[in-house]
């Protein structure tokens, strides 16, 4: 069942934000797409204690080729906390697959963003037949790689942290000196305490059961990795372990941290541009 949430629409522009509430049943998942509805598939994923918000710089630039659908994962922006409480990576997988063929997708792309690149290999361990290829933007390959410092701690007797505790917790994620924008903090503050500790759980204890390289070598999927090399939450030499993938592709973005889809759009679109321009070929020569 998909109830409308937000429909902007002009003078029948197929392309523009389509966004609607899929009611799934272990809670109800934000979703909007953007672009021909008839062009190839790209999937959007963000990382934790954000949202499907923190691609919209991106999205004008990848969608006159590409139908761009974004999720906002369980407990994060629009959508429900799951119920039960799961937050378990191949849970958040088994989810965004059900939300994509309730879309009829079914062939796309996925590009994840920090831990978002762990919901995207979950996907597509699960769904070979989804999944055409993989881009991960600075997710990490292993937890021996995470070099931030310990987060501030959140209290969750005094929750909802001030503006300024967020912005602690979330200055890591952007180059030095970079300001951390009011609407992650506002994202940030509108979600719950569990959800905000629990995916953070979920994405540590994902990686630590096996290296994403690891998990990625034995897919098979054609993979584009993106790195901003001024990372300041996993050591940016580490996008090198994602070489052992069969043909990956490593970038690094000089200048860029954590984050180069809010920090960098326009050279972080052209990668991922590129890297779909290759996958659509090789979708056209397997048929």
């Amino acid at each position: 069942m998909t109830s409308p949430d937000r429909h902007s629409r002009t003078n029948g522009d197929v392309r523009a934000t389509e966004a609607s509430i899929l009611c799934l049943d272990h809670g109800d998942l934000y979703v909007c797409q953007d672009g021909p509805r008839g062009a190839p598939v790209l999937v959007l994923i963000h990382g934790s204690a954000a949202s499907s918000r923190s691609w919209d710089a991106l999205v004008p630039l990848l969608s006159t080729l590409h139908r761009v659908v974004r999720i906002d994962l369980p407990g994060h922006g629009r959508s429900a906390e799951p119920v039960g409480g799961d937050y378990a990576i191949p849970e958040q997988g088994r989810r965004i697959g059900t939300a994509l063929d309730r879309l009829g997708v079914e062939e796309a792309l996925v590009a994840g963003h920090s831990s978002g690149g762990y919901a995207a290999t979950a996907l597509a361990e699960q769904r070979p037949d989804l999944v055409t290829a993989l881009a991960l933007i600075n997710t990490g390959p292993r937890m021996d790689a995470f070099i931030a410092p310990g987060p501030t701690a959140f209290d969750p007797a005094q929750w909802p942290p001030t503006d300024e505790q967020i912005r602690r917790f979330a200055s890591t994620g952007f180059r030095a000196g970079h300001q951390v924008p009011q609407e992650l903090v506002d994202e940030l503050r509108g979600m719950t305490y569990r959800a905000v500790a629990a995916a953070m759980e979920a994405s540590t204890a994902y990686l630590t059961r096996r290296a994403l390289p690891d998990r990625l070598a034995v897919l098979g999927k054609p993979l584009q990795v993106i790195f901003g090399d001024q990372d300041r939450r996993w050591r940016p030499s580490s996008a090198a372990d994602y070489r052992v993938v069969p043909g990956a592709r490593v970038d690094l973005l000089p200048g860029a941290g954590h984050t180069p889809i809010l920090e960098d759009p326009p050279r972080t679109a052209a990668l991922l541009l590129a890297f779909a321009a290759s996958d659509n070929a090789r979708a056209r020569r397997a048929r």
